[in-house]
């Protein structure tokens, strides 16, 4: 398994931190983009900052850009970063599409299909003319030419954070790697099938694909107390990161055998009851979700993952940077461990 970060970089001292991950032998940084600062800036920082880490967006949102726009942008970061981008796309949901982008939620696996078609596209070198559901280039009926970008071809490695059915078989079908969340190893299933039928359906396998799993890291003898942390930090995404109707993440729990729980942490957060539905999240879920524990318990979850198929893992850090340094370089001795074990076992 490769070992990733998670990094917020907002001032220079982060990207120190970026380059210092590097290296211990972090292979790839993902910075995240929700409502405030965005993603592809403080890549292009790391791009003139590092020398071998892999840049990921985690995740631009699709429709806040043009895919055309999009497209230009991962070109310009493949550039700039000696080909080191990789382009993480995810549609978010419709309080943040429609609420801060003004951009209406409609038809997200088509438009992530179409978007992941016109970057190809346009990274090729290609004339862009696309006729889709959600894209028309040129417009019709209008003056508008069909173009080619005036950069040099590349390639632009595309990953999917996808959550539900449809839109984790459109990974397995088009893209080279998955961002999975709210994922337990032991269910792994229930997320990897549905990537598994996609990738058949495009006449491949699940090999195919980079599958990058987010985590937090904790290396600590109080595994009940972080667990709970974790569980309780689970509230907000339950109760508040979607509608009552439409919440890709309860959904994908639910797969997961917990639609009992999400329910009741949901219904106590709209009600207002929000420590009562801190509370409700079963510590397994912030404990399966993550590593947390002494190194011996944290190498036994990492064969958990091994065993799923994941091969990236995103390293969550908290702490000062010292911290997270020291951390991140347990995380990697115990993931080469985790390794070495499995080249060794004749299975």
């Amino acid at each position: 398994m490769h070992v990733g970060i998670a990094a917020v970089v907002s001032t220079p001292d982060d990207a120190a931190f970026v380059a210092e991950a590097e290296g211990l032998g972090a292979t790839s940084v993902w910075v995240p983009e929700a409502w405030g600062q965005d993603a592809l800036t403080p890549l292009a920082y790391l791009a003139a900052r590092t020398t071998t880490i892999k840049l990921g967006s985690g995740i631009v949102q699709v429709g806040a850009r043009t895919p055309a726009m999009l497209a230009m942008s991962a070109m310009s970061m493949q550039s700039l970063s000696n080909d080191r981008f990789l382009l993480g796309l995810g549609t978010s949901g419709p309080q943040v599409m429609e609420g801060w982008h003004g951009v209406r939620f409609r038809a997200p696996v088509t438009a992530t299909r179409e978007t992941i078609d016109i970057v190809r596209t346009v990274a090729r070198g290609d004339r862009l003319e696309y006729a889709g559901t959600v894209y028309q280039l040129p417009l019709p009926d209008g003056p508008g030419r069909a173009l080619r970008s005036m950069m040099p071809p590349t390639e632009v490695p595309i990953y999917v954070a996808a959550l539900g059915p449809r839109n984790l078989e459109l990974t397995g079908e088009l893209a080279d790697g998955w961002i999975g969340n709210a994922f337990v190893p032991e269910h792994a299933g229930a997320f990897l099938d549905h990537i598994a039928a996609g990738a058949a359906a495009g006449g491949r396998s699940l090999a195919d694909l980079d599958l990058l799993i987010p985590v937090a890291v904790e290396i600590t003898d109080d595994v009940d107390e972080a667990a709970k942390r974790h569980a309780r930090g689970y509230a907000f995404t339950i109760g508040a990161m979607g509608s009552k109707a439409t919440n890709f993440y309860n959904a994908a729990f639910t797969r997961q055998g917990f639609g009992d729980d999400v329910n009741a942490v949901q219904d106590l957060w709209l009600a207002g009851r929000r420590d009562e539905a801190a509370d409700r999240v079963p510590i397994e879920l912030g404990f399966k979700t993550n590593l947390l524990g002494p190194p011996t318990t944290v190498k036994e979850r990492l064969r958990q993952y091994r065993d799923a198929g994941i091969t990236t893992l995103q390293a969550k850090l908290v702490g000062d940077r010292q911290h997270r340094l020291d951390t991140l370089a347990q995380l990697i001795d115990l993931v080469d461990e985790t390794d070495r074990e499995a080249d060794a076992d004749p299975k």
